[in-house]
Parts: C-alpha cells; sequence; structure tokens
C-alpha cells in the first residue's frame, strides 16, 4: 500500500467520523421553569403562564371584594370549591388541553382561597374504590359514602388562535376566555381574558 493510499483512507475515516458525530443526537437537560420558543407554537410555559395569570385575574374584584371573599363572609369563613370543567380547544393546533386543566388546578389549590375537587371522570374512580372498600376494607379504615364535596362553582373555558404569515414572518396569537359559572343559580360569577401574541421569524437560506 502507497503513501497515497494510506493517507486516502485515512482521510475518508477522518471524514465519516465528523458526519456521524455530526449527525449524533445531542440531549441537554434543562430547568422545566425554563422558557424555551423553538416553533411558536403553544408549549409548556403559555400553560402555566396563562393558568396563573387566570387565576389570579379571578380573585382581582372590586375594591378587593372577590367572589371568593364574598363567598367565605357569607359562608363563615368557609372556603369555595370549585371543579375545572370543559376547556375547548379552538385553537388550529394541538393543544393539550389536559395538562391545561392541571395547571388551573394547581394555581387555584397555591392560591389557598379555595377547594378544588376531582372532575367528573377521577371521581367514577374513586368511587369504584369507595364502593369496593364497603366489602373488602375493615370497618374501622371504610371512606364512608355520602360524604364528597359539591363544588358552588365551574370554570369553563376556550383557546382560539389567529395566525398572520408574510414570506419567513409569522404572528400567533391566542385568546384565552374564560367563565366561572354559579352551579346552583347558573350566574356567571366571573369573566377573564388573557391574550399571547408571538412573532416567528424563519430565516430563507440561499444556496
Amino acid at each position: 500500500m502507497n503513501t497515497l493510499t494510506r493517507g486516502l483512507r485515512a482521510a475518508l475515516a477522518t471524514a465519516a467520523i465528523l458526519v456521524s458525530g455530526g449527525c449524533a443526537t445531542q440531549v441537554t437537560r434543562v430547568s422545566p421553569d425554563q422558557q424555551i420558543d423553538l416553533s411558536g407554537r403553544w408549549n409548556d410555559v403559555d400553560s402555566r403562564q396563562v393558568a396563573d395569570a387566570m387565576v389570579r385575574q379571578s380573585f382581582q374584584g372590586d375594591l378587593g371584594q372577590s367572589w371568593a371573599m364574598q363567598y367565605m363572609q357569607t359562608h363563615g369563613g368557609r372556603r369555595p370549591t370549585v371543579i375545572v370543567g370543559t376547556i375547548r380547544n379552538r385553537s388550529m393546533e394541538h393543544i393539550p388541553v389536559e395538562t391545561f386543566v392541571r395547571d388551573l388546578e394547581r394555581a387555584y389549590l397555591g392560591s389557598g382561597q379555595v377547594q378544588v375537587v376531582a372532575s367528573s371522570e377521577e371521581r367514577a374512580e374513586v368511587r369504584d374504590e369507595r364502593a369496593d372498600q364497603q366489602e373488602n376494607a375493615a370497618a374501622d379504615t371504610r371512606a364512608r359514602m355520602g360524604r364528597e364535596h359539591g363544588a358552588q362553582y365551574m370554570l369553563q373555558g376556550d383557546i382560539s388562535q389567529i395566525n398572520d404569515r408574510e414570506g419567513g414572518r409569522r404572528v400567533v396569537y391566542y385568546q384565552v376566555d374564560m367563565t366561572l359559572v354559579d352551579l346552583e343559580t347558573n350566574a356567571k360569577t366571573w369573566t377573564g381574558q388573557h391574550k399571547i401574541k408571538k412573532v416567528v421569524e424563519q430565516p430563507r437560506f440561499r444556496l
């Protein structure tokens, strides 16, 4: 094998290593709280920030008298109970609404001003377990029947979206509308709105 052949093989081997290294998947762990926007679409940061903003907004009443404070004043200091109902995704993209619902529940519980009860799907599983305990669990450890907390208010909402595009520039607009409904009277106790606007720039590559 002459020197030229050996040099060519070495160069090809080096090139193969560089190409394979350049194509390797790289994973970097970051804080879950770190804001990262790659595509401009709805993401975990939007879900968390909107949930926190909407819950804070829902407690802002005239002269500091929110619906929660008014309820406690008329019910001996007892906190109101909220259930998060249907959040409709009316946007043009897939949004994991379940994650948004969990963020709303977390924000309400974190406020310390309300209690939050399980959804109808969650209650069905809990009721099955409670019914099973009546037959199979020791009497002094059974969860009693008929002791569920009823909700006084239901939170409902919509997520809407408008897109505008020109060349490699795109504007994504989200609008989240939420309503808190008194379950006994159907009265709308509170309505709120939160908006997100993102400008997404996509570079054009020239060959």
